[in-house]
């Protein structure tokens, strides 16, 4: 690393929407901003989350002084419980609401007595390592949200990620702009900052717009209002509950995060909720269905969330019944869409009437548009800026703006996973990168799959798998018993006999072409890293599946994944 620069790492976060985690690093000395988890993508077969890629940190966990949570949402605080053991446990550096429910993850992974926290609010200053860390306060979605200024012996860097300069926040606490201002009298050599709505012209609707969208669907709505957001959105939640309260309605939280998080936040102070107003589902059999509001989780098609189960009828206390009024309070995240609009269809059949996208401002987002991006950069008068939250085109897009700004754009470093740049005053360079790829969570497990394993599962899902079954003499290499042959996903072996035959006289025609060497191992299918089981690595193994793979072809155009097994007798 060179000595007196500033280095900035995104371990992601950086042309992507999700797991957020950034590395800031001068000398000896590493300070980690965020740690979140990104939804699989579509093609991610199987994959539960997606985390942060910390290969860079493995060698430096000694030189990690803490770790800053701007706030409480999912790609943000998500992956701390995954990764924060092979970390060290550094301590976590949050506001009151984020590590109250960061809590709640931490006793699920049982890491509470393992991970030490530490309150902060905005105002306060302190010190890790050579950083002074300052928090102020940010509108979002989420009460008590910050932004960091990071100052080390290069200068001031900013960390403003997921803000809007909403005016009337549902917590009545703005974005402190004279913060940023005073911030910009100190001449920050960058600013690092969220960009997603980079596209949307003009300023991000206020807050407020969505509780005067509730207060009309809970005045005119005849039955139940059923209202899906994600479960850390607790000014949305809070705003649900005011409407429930103006209209006589009790409220049933439902889905286990939404349930956790609405307990959390009470606790804490964050949602205004007076006695009597909860009620369990199982109360709701003793009131009207004008009398009920119920504010759940599956707004983005979860197959488990509770949305989605009432959707398809399979949630055990809550049945969809016509003249129930369903609320989608979120927009769909890219690669959702599909199952968002499966859960909708649904809901129809079931004789609800459901409210999404434009039909009400029933959702606003909790991020700057055009406008407000400018206003930042006037503000705070950075040397160089790392756009970020976004996919590569915001970045592109982010780059375009500021140049139309009069910004330099040279000076604009569009950042991808494992960039390292280096900042001091009047210096900014991206110089290398960091390996950086997709950690996959797949049940409890972190890292046991890899991308050959997710392009396997593809495979499988295009195609299907042939396996072929075969005993070897272990002397000769000659054909003993076989072949025989099962298909899952490929065809079906009754109604396709002609192919399987033909497929088992391929092989055996191979077989008696020319001698073959016996194999020396058995298979189980399980495919390694390469991509070949053990058997498959043995001539009669390799064999089989290169005469069946193209016999398939010549006869289906398809490519399903053959797995000869050779026994040996």
């Amino acid at each position: 690393m060179t000595k007196n620069k500033l280095r900035v790492i995104p371990l992601g976060g950086a042309s992507e929407v999700g797991r957020n985690m950034w590395v800031f690093e001068y000398e000896e000395d590493i300070v980690i901003c965020d740690m979140g988890v990104m939804f699989p993508e579509s093609e991610m077969m199987g994959v539960d989350l997606v985390l942060p890629d910390i290969t860079y940190l493995r060698d430096k966990v000694a030189n990690i002084r803490g770790i800053l949570l701007t706030h409480g949402h999912e790609d943000h605080i998500g992956a701390v419980p995954w990764l924060i053991g092979d970390l060290g446990f550094p301590t976590v550096y949050g506001t009151t609401l984020t590590l109250g429910l960061l809590s709640n993850k931490l006793k699920e992974h049982r890491l509470t007595d393992k991970v030490a926290t530490k309150v902060i609010a905005p105002g306060d200053k302190f010190q890790l390592g050579c950083f002074t860390i300052e928090p102020f306060h940010i509108a979002h979605s989420i009460p008590d949200s910050v932004g960091f200024g990071l100052t080390s012996p290069a200068g001031l860097a900013l960390y403003i990620t997921d803000w809007k300069l909403d005016h009337t926040p549902v917590d009545n606490w703005p974005t402190e702009i004279d913060r940023l201002v005073d911030f910009g009298r100190r001449n920050p050599i960058v600013l690092v900052t969220d960009c997603v709505r980079v596209e949307s012209k003009g300023y991000t609707p206020s807050e407020r717009v969505v509780g005067d969208a509730f207060d009309q669907i809970f005045a005119t709505a005849p039955g139940r209002v059923i209202m899906a957001t994600f479960a850390s959105n607790i000014s949305r939640v809070q705003m649900a509950i005011n409407a429930a309260i103006d209209y006589g309605r009790k409220v049933v939280p439902v889905g286990r995060s939404m349930e956790n998080n609405t307990s959390i936040a009470r606790e804490l102070g964050y949602l205004e909720v007076p006695d009597g107003t909860l009620i369990r589902a199982g109360d709701m059999k003793n009131l009207p269905d004008d009398q009920i509001a119920i504010v759940c989780t599956g707004s983005q098609g979860e197959p488990m969330a509770a949305l989605s189960r009432m959707a398809n009828r399979d949630h055990r206390q809550i049945s969809i019944q016509r003249g129930d009024t369903v609320v989608i309070s979120a927009s769909p995240i890219p690669g959702n869409e599909v199952s968002v609009y499966k859960v909708i269809d649904n809901l129809y059949k079931l004789g609800a009437n459901v409210i999404y996208g434009s039909d009400l401002p029933v959702h606003v987002s909790g991020h700057a548009a055009q406008e407000e991006l400018k206003m930042l950069l006037n503000l705070v008068q950075p040397q160089y800026v790392i756009p970020f939250h976004g996919d590569y085109r915001h970045l592109a897009r982010y780059k375009q703006l500021a140049e139309g700004m009069g910004f330099n754009g040279d000076n604009v470093l569009i950042a991808e996973g494992g960039s390292i740049m280096e900042f001091s005053q009047n210096y900014g360079k991206l110089v290398s990168r960091a390996p950086v790829g997709h950690v996959f969570v797949d049940g409890v497990s972190v890292g046991d799959i890899g991308g050959a394993v997710v392009r396997d599962r593809q495979m499988l899902s295009k195609d299907g798998i042939l396996m072929v079954v075969v005993s070897v003499d272990l002397q000769t290499g000659n054909l003993v018993a076989g072949p025989d042959i099962v298909s899952r996903g490929f065809v079906s072996t009754r109604d396709s006999t002609d192919l399987i035959e033909g497929a088992k006289e391929a092989v055996r025609a191979s077989f008696s072409e020319s001698y073959v060497v016996p194999a020396r191992a058995f298979s189980d299918g399980e495919e390694t890293a390469e991509g070949n089981s053990p058997a498959v690595s043995s001539p009669a193994a390799r064999k089989i599946k290169e005469v069946v793979g193209r016999f398939l072809y010549e006869r289906t155009r398809r490519r399903p994944m053959v797995i000869p097994v050779v026994m040996e007798v």
